[in-house]
């Protein structure tokens, strides 16, 4: 698609908001007076029905207006409230993943194309669908096995989502590349790179084999863990554009009513959600990052069960270590440690002091000390710190910052399954247990063995190592005798970039004079 494309659904965007009155709910705070008079006049624009509304509630009408794509757009951004806010980033998180539901005959077709078998060899039966969202939608079904019908779960990636996603992201990236052009203060979030983070999960969450993939690890992960599994997936009958799995049959987390007449001891449930969280990210450093209560069942067992796993999160060893150390700083209170381990990780650039860095994070330490663990919010805690990252220049680190957005999702949710909720208790036997065997003496061991496997495998590779070496030192000296050279495939895709380039900038220069014609035209 032309960049004038994305410039048209960049109008497009704007025009809905202005007149759904996003744009005029927008805060004013520390704005130039010229955006405070910007706002007011395009609130002239605002449908008379918005302006009654909450500003929630005028962003999910807009959004609705705007189709799927944006809906999954928004709840991406609802994880990155150092991007759009911590404000904005609560208003995205109320978004419905509802759309209206697609016919099952193009369900059917999708999953006959995706499997390269007819629907009737596929499920013994297949129901109208029951639940449908921006990306796929879902249908209960049966298949035959040796133990007799087994009820499924069949979810279908929605026809022509993924031409509809590839158009729109073009309008983001244009919008990340003028922040980047005209704010220079917001570089240090690297809009682009978030927007090609968005790009990337989601072109992951519409590949339905790649979900049936984090499902079946996470499940391996688990395995011996109390009170969590995950669905199991029927892999015969799992494709790109479709995945089967067991049929859950449970009372969903947001029903409270429901699972106290169940019978369900809710203070167990919180303290095990928080617990499961913990040791996916710390243990195993692979996360569910979409565990709203919606996407959470609690089935007859008592066992907490995590659908739609479309959203995940990675940690490596070296940044669950730093998580760890800066986690214990905060609870010994050892501030200065917090700073360094910040700085020792990249986190703030180095020309900035570590004192006053450390003095910065004691700001945000205190008050926990302060308060009971139950009245502590992780949400406050993620307020203050972009506020002071903010002013040390930190740059953004994505895996983090979706890391602390779903940690403060399951301590919503544990919290609303127990009002006195104490994160801080309930989370020390896990982090606890972490810290004493990877910040102890069985770090030194577990750095040992792995330092030992890099010599061996540094060792194997040091024949090809000194054989490209060799090689690049021969291309210097061969270019710094010759000059530098491009083979013919380089020569002619800068030819044709640049030949791209000339027509789409005439392509233009004659809509702007059609566009002049025209004016003089109707005015004359």
């Amino acid at each position: 698609m032309s960049a004038l494309g994305a410039y048209f659904r960049l109008w497009r965007v704007g025009w809905i908001l202005v007149r759904e009155g996003v744009i005029s709910a927008l805060p004013s705070e520390d704005l130039p007076p010229s955006i405070g008079l910007a706002k007011s006049f395009v609130g002239l624009f605002a449908r008379n029905r918005s302006k009654s509304k909450k500003r929630s509630d005028r962003l999910a009408q807009a959004v609705e207006r705007l189709g799927p794509s944006y809906v999954k757009i928004g709840q991406f951004l609802a994880t990155r409230p150092d991007v759009v806010g911590v404000e904005f980033a609560d208003d995205l998180s109320q978004l419905q993943d509802r759309m209206a539901f697609f016919p099952p005959a193009a369900a059917k077709a999708s999953i006959a194309s995706s499997l390269g078998r007819p629907i009737e060899d596929l499920y013994a039966s297949f129901g109208e669908p029951i639940a449908a969202a921006s990306i796929a939608q879902v249908h209960p079904a049966e298949v035959d096995t040796l133990s007799g019908r087994k009820k499924v779960a069949v979810k279908v990636v929605r026809p022509g989502v993924r031409q509809r996603f590839s158009h729109d992201i073009e309008a983001m990236y244009l919008v990340a590349h003028m922040q980047e052009r005209f704010m220079p203060s917001s570089r240090r979030l690297r809009p682009v790179e978030v927007t090609k983070t968005l790009e990337q999960t989601t072109k992951v969450e519409m590949d339905l084999r790649l979900e049936a993939a984090a499902l079946s690890e996470i499940a391996e992960n688990t395995e011996k863990d109390p009170g969590f599994r995950v669905p199991k997936v029927d892999w015969e009958r799992t494709g790109r554009d479709v995945i089967t799995m067991e049929w859950i049959d449970g009372v969903k987390m947001s029903d409270v009513d429901g699972l106290r007449a169940a019978g369900h001891d809710l203070n167990r449930l919180a303290d095990t959600l928080i617990q499961s969280f913990l040791r996916h990210t710390l243990r195993d450093g692979f996360f569910h990052a979409d565990m709203h209560p919606g996407n959470l069942f609690v089935d007859a067992h008592g066992d907490i069960v995590a659908v739609d796993m479309g959203i995940v999160g990675r940690l490596g060893k070296k940044e669950r270590r730093f998580l760890a150390e800066i986690l214990f700083g905060f609870i010994t209170r050892d501030y200065v440690r917090v700073a360094e381990v910040h700085f020792e990780a990249g986190y703030v650039p180095a020309h900035h002091n570590v004192e006053s860095f450390a003095q910065a994070i004691r700001a945000i330490g205190e008050p926990i000390h302060g308060q009971p663990a139950e009245t502590i919010s992780m949400g406050k805690l993620l307020t203050l710190l972009f506020e002071v990252t903010e002013l040390f220049d930190m740059a953004t680190r994505p895996e983090l910052v979706m890391l602390q957005k779903t940690m403060v999702v399951v301590e919503g949710v544990s919290r609303m399954l127990n009002p006195r909720f104490n994160m801080w208790k309930a989370s020390e036997p896990v982090v606890g247990d972490w810290i004493r065997n990877n910040l102890g003496p069985k770090r030194i061991v577990t750095d040992l063995k792995d330092g030992l496997k890099a010599a061996v495998k540094l060792a194997e590779a040091a024949p090809e190592i000194a054989a490209k070496t060799e090689k690049f030192h021969h291309q210097l000296l061969h270019m710094s005798e010759h000059g530098l050279r491009f083979d013919a495939e380089t020569a002619e895709a800068i030819g044709k970039s640049e030949a791209r380039h000339n027509r789409s900038g005439r392509f233009a220069l004659w809509i702007i004079a059609l566009a002049l014609l025209y004016i003089a035209w109707v005015v004359t």
